[in-house]
């Protein structure tokens, strides 16, 4: 059994969660003025956690006929049989009762949004079947944390976590793109639909690059929103910052670091970003 839940938090990357809780904790910290309280935050980190393994295990499966080709994606689970597909349908199911469950707890708005949720966050999947554009599609997904933190505790939409939705919108998609330059061949030959794929690696990058400079301003101007201080400011100059380092990382001539790049860096913008505007917070 314990191999089991392994092999299923390996499957759906369970720590990448770290990029998306940050900014559901960031929409709650700002609806609320600081803690929400303990019950809000435990049915906020359970319904983020629980979305977000459905959403990245109906993928695995959609994609399980592609990653069986891929030489990249040979080890996953799914692939390699550890995992089963009906186990996979089995975790997708009781991931989504999860997620409503925890909805439930939180508020009678954010349940009756659970399903339209897990549908969105399950498209993504088959996004790449016919546009480019897919990766601002899975910007998207995660766009709906700061948004899920802020009705998590004020079931009304306001202009900051709507700017702060943009902004990782624009983040996600910016490194997913990075991301997708490691498939271009293979994306190619199977008939799939990234940036990469679609430009060439070097113009999919300055797209790359472009979102990343819309993703400070949108997390400049949400901060505005909100009516953060300094504090937070100094953080998303110093977020900015982090970003460029991430496109010094990686050229078209040479992607070795894209993981560095990907998973360490975009982690920690996630954390800061959030530790910021706690300190940010505690402070004003």
């Amino acid at each position: 059994m314990w191999r089991k839940i392994v092999l299923l938090a390996r499957m759906v990357k369970i720590e990448h969660s770290i990029f998306a809780l940050p900014f559901a904790y960031l929409g709650m910290l700002w609806a609320a003025g600081g803690w929400p309280g303990w019950r809000v935050f435990i049915a906020l980190t359970v319904a983020m956690v629980a979305v977000r393994s459905f959403a990245m295990a109906v993928n695995r499966l959609a994609d399980l006929p592609i990653d069986a080709k891929n030489p990249r994606t040979l080890t996953r689970p799914l692939v390699t049989g550890e995992i089963g597909v009906a186990e996979t349908r089995v975790f997708i199911a009781v991931s989504a009762a999860v997620f409503v469950a925890a909805c439930w707890f939180l508020n009678p708005l954010c349940l009756m949004l659970s399903p339209a949720a897990l549908v969105w966050s399950g498209l993504y999947s088959f996004t790449k079947r016919f546009t480019a554009l897919c990766h601002f599609f899975l910007g998207s997904v995660l766009g709906l944390a700061p948004l899920a933190g802020w009705l998590a505790v004020s079931p009304a939409v306001e202009m900051a976590p709507v700017l702060l939705a943009l902004g990782v919108t624009f983040w996600v998609g910016g490194f997913d793109i990075l991301y997708a330059c490691q498939d271009v061949e293979f994306d190619r030959s199977e008939g799939l639909h990234s940036l990469p794929a679609l430009l060439g690696v070097g113009p999919a990058l300055a797209v790359s690059t472009f979102s990343h400079v819309v993703t400070s301003l949108f997390f400049l101007l949400a901060g505005w929103a909100s009516g953060a201080g300094l504090v937070y400011l100094a953080v998303c100059l110093a977020v900015a910052a982090i970003l460029l380092l991430e496109h010094r990382l990686i050229s078209e001539q040479d992607m070795s670091r894209v993981n560095l790049a990907f998973f360490t860096l975009n982690g920690f913008v996630a954390v800061f970003l959030f530790a910021g505007a706690v300190l940010d917070t505690v402070l004003g």
